[in-house]
């Protein structure tokens, strides 16, 4: 059974650092310009072909969330992660647009590091706002 995850709780296990794999479903396009930080891209139709290279231990806890609450990728992501043996799969529901509206933080990667790469060009010391000009 998928699990869920609020802000306050996802906030609270990337400010402590807590081993977890967080990861945007929303289409490489849209990850680039902005995404929670330390995530990675991976789109529901990716899922079957990178999962097992961006995800390689199946019992760690993993957060998949995408554009909103009306948005549906990530149940669809976390439906195959667990059909893919996946035990520890949690979705975030608010997705960025949830995070964005509290103010929190996002990175921007370039479009040749999104589609399921972890490397983004913000370091952690770093991080930008969505609405602050670059």
């Amino acid at each position: 059974m998928i699990g869920t995850i609020t802000k306050d709780e996802l906030k609270a296990k990337i400010d402590h650092k807590d081993k977890f794999h967080l990861v945007e479903t929303l289409d490489p396009e849209k990850f680039a310009p902005s995404h929670l930080p330390g995530a990675v891209n991976l789109p529901p139709n990716q899922v079957r072909k990178q999962a097992s290279r961006l995800l390689p231990d199946h019992n760690e806890e993993i957060v998949v969330y995408c554009g909103s609450d009306k948005c549906t990728a990530s149940l669809d992501a976390a439906h195959e992660l667990e059909s893919q043996g996946y035990t520890h799969v949690r979705r975030y529901i608010g997705g960025k647009q949830d995070w964005t509206e509290a103010g929190l933080p996002t990175e921007k990667s370039s479009p040749a590091t999104a589609g399921g790469q972890m490397k983004t060009d913000a370091p952690s010391g770093d991080r930008q706002k969505k609405e602050r000009p670059l």
